[in-house]
């Protein structure tokens, strides 16, 4: 199958904006940001050079949306150099070998909060006291940690995930959320997404940072869920399932089973799940959620008010919102 890699170059001040237009029309809503690193003298540090400019990338599979989806970056990004320096927009053809791949030229290194480190499964970290080291090779599943919605999730976590909780990754992506929560001492951590890709992904991700014993990973999801049909549409889930063939999507309905629930998922699946999610979760138990655009935050704030959960915290990285809340 063929992609589009779509990138451009622009100012520090234009990363946030860029970012979400391209988050828009990406892939699974990945964006790929290249900075402008300077390595220190004195060591593995690096810094960013504010001077130069940053590149921004997303992929998208190469179908009759393709003409539509590129149109609409370059509306987005026309009107944005009204006000920024913009670059042209870059459009490069991939297959999808290469578009795998291509992640690796653009993926650091990188810290979030005071303890996780996402190391790219091909580059070396010698990690520091009090690191909580994640390897990881995203493919083509979402889940980088360079996206906002994932960095909140892991903020989040290192609050609330505590050794042997009872723990479910929602929508797992590249697994990334549920090692994180895996090596923070949470167990069992069971991982579910409806996408095939991500449950390979997350399955390699897994055996990588040993915690498959910990860790386990099904292609489904709670409830309705199981049976949406995927954010591409159904023509690009028909052929997942012909070039993954699997038994399809498990619906799960467990009752008061976990302590704590992530999910990074869109804003109108979270509103769908809301009475499912509050049933999986014992009294006490607490659900961590983003994916949601602020747009959209009162629909989900209102779905899980009237399922019964409490919230205890928000935040928010530009126009993204992450939620906690707990059931009484």
């Amino acid at each position: 199958m063929s992609w589009l890699e779509l990138s451009v170059e622009i100012d520090q001040e234009a990363v946030e904006s860029v970012s979400e237009l391209f988050a828009q029309v990406g892939y699974n809503s990945g964006v790929a940001i290249e900075q402008p690193f300077v390595g220190s003298p004195d060591g593995p540090e690096y810094t960013i050079d504010a001077a130069r400019p940053v590149v921004v990338r997303t992929y998208l599979p190469l179908d009759e949306h393709a003409e539509e989806a590129r149109a609409r970056i370059a509306q987005g990004l026309w009107a944005l150099g009204m006000m920024r320096p913009v670059g042209e927009l870059q459009v490069k053809q991939l297959e999808e070998e290469d578009w795998a791949n291509a992640w690796k030229a653009h993926y650091p290194i990188r810290r979030i909060g005071e303890r996780f480190v996402i190391v790219p499964s091909w580059l070396q970290y010698t990690s520091q006291a009090g690191d909580v080291v994640l390897n990881l090779d995203p493919g083509m599943a979402f889940g980088t940690g360079l996206h906002p919605t994932t960095q909140l999730c892991l903020l989040l976590l290192e609050r609330y995930a505590v050794p042997g909780q009872r723990t479910l990754d929602l929508g797992c992506g590249s697994g990334i959320l549920a090692i994180g929560a895996a090596k923070l001492g949470a167990q069992p951590v069971l991982a579910i997404d409806n996408d095939p890709i991500a449950v390979q992904a997350t399955r390699e991700n897994v055996e990588r940072n040993a915690v498959g014993e910990v860790v386990t990973t099904v292609e489904g999801s709670l409830g309705p869920g199981a049976e949406l049909g995927h954010w591409l549409g159904s023509d690009w889930a028909t052929k997942q399932r012909r070039a993954h063939p699997t038994a399809g999507p498990v619906a799960f309905d467990p009752d008061a089973e976990f302590d704590l629930i992530v999910a990074n998922i869109l804003a109108n699946v979270h509103v769908l799940l809301a009475p499912h999610l509050q049933r999986a979760l014992k009294s006490g138990g607490t659900l961590v959620t983003s994916g949601i655009i602020a747009d959209r935050e009162a629909d989900v704030a209102a779905a899980f008010a009237a399922a019964g959960l409490a919230q205890i915290e928000r935040l928010q990285e530009g126009d993204w919102v992450a939620l906690t809340h707990r059931r009484p």
